[in-house]
């Protein structure tokens, strides 16, 4: 049956999961439509590891409920794997069989022939390669041949955990090239796990952070920064802080975060363009002198520091 553009084809509903003690997800709901690509993001130990491997039917959750099409794990796992693929930050393959064998070992397992196997160096860019063994590959070549593993089944839903971590800038743009291509292409829908803030902010429609087993926000880009009522911010460095006026009046501005050890000032404001002139005057008059200024766009990465009061790599 094909899918209903309006209808979740992941849908998790008030889902919790405790190992012993410890709390992995605490409620979590979340929807995934078709064509959809959602971004997962959260520090080590924020529960996504475990929502993920719930989604994938490798963990079950203590209450809760999660589909995959419409239909539970329990009783549809031939059905449900068969329209999924995964794909780890890591996968171990045969040193010694070329990149074609591999590609014919695990389309084999699907009872899919050549031909198949051609589409698929062909998608991820590994025709060149078709010879070399998988110890020659480089950790780019690596990733689109574990990539190419997971799309050999015309998989639906692709989960990608950190599919791109310790590559170098133009192998993991050449992994985003392929995963627009499959979007626009094929229409696969994405759940993706990663570390990189402009990974999230470049290839997915929805993002959502998780921190502590719980969701703290999801949504698009847009939507997130219009929700934290915030969209500008100025930075600067204070020379000395006890000489810094209280600005807590100034009608534009949001919020103040202070780092410390530097003296460096982050200011969450409505307008800069307002907001400036009225700062830089009152800091004048208070002769509180300023370096390093910088005015810029909210990022993702902002709003994550924000909602959790750390960063992702924390």
């Amino acid at each position: 049956m094909p899918e209903v553009k309006d209808q979740p084809i992941v849908k998790a509903v008030n889902v919790f999961k405790a190992f012993k003690d410890v709390k992995a997800l605490s409620g979590v709901d979340l929807e995934i439509f078709p064509s959809e690509f959602t971004a997962l993001l959260g520090p080590n130990g924020a529960g996504k590891t475990t929502l993920v491997e719930i989604i994938e039917g490798i963990q079950f959750p203590d209450s809760g409920e999660i589909t995959l099409f419409g239909k539970h794990w329990n009783g549809n796992k031939d059905e449900l794997y068969r329209q999924i693929g995964l794909s780890f930050q890591e996968t171990k393959f045969e040193d010694k069989l070329s990149v074609a064998e591999t590609l014919k070992l695990f389309a084999s397992f699907y009872g899919l022939d050549k031909s198949r196997v051609d589409e698929i160096m062909n998608i991820v860019n590994l025709e060149e390669k078709r010879k070399a063994y998988v110890v020659n590959l480089s950790g780019g070549q690596r990733q689109k041949l574990a990539l190419g593993i997971a799309l050999l089944n015309s998989p639906k839903l692709l989960i990608l955990d950190e599919p791109t971590t310790g590559l170098d800038p133009t192998a993991r743009r050449e992994i985003w090239a392929i995963l627009h291509a499959l979007k626009k292409n094929q229409g696969t829908s994405m759940i993706l796990t990663t570390h990189y803030m402009e990974e999230a902010e470049n290839l997915c429609d929805k993002i959502v952070i998780i921190d502590k087993g719980k969701v703290l926000a999801k949504g698009t880009l847009e939507q997130l920064i219009s929700d934290s009522n915030t969209s500008e911010i100025i930075q600067f460095k204070v020379a000395d802080r006890n000489l810094f006026p209280d600005i807590s009046n100034f009608s534009d501005l949001r919020e103040i975060q202070w780092e410390e050890t530097t003296n460096l000032v982050t200011l969450h404001v409505a307008n800069t363009s307002a907001f400036l002139p009225e700062l830089i005057t009152r800091l004048n008059n208070e002769g509180c002198k300023i370096s390093e200024l910088r005015c810029r766009y909210v990022t993702l990465d902002d709003l994550f520091i924000r909602m959790t009061g750390r960063k992702l790599t924390d």
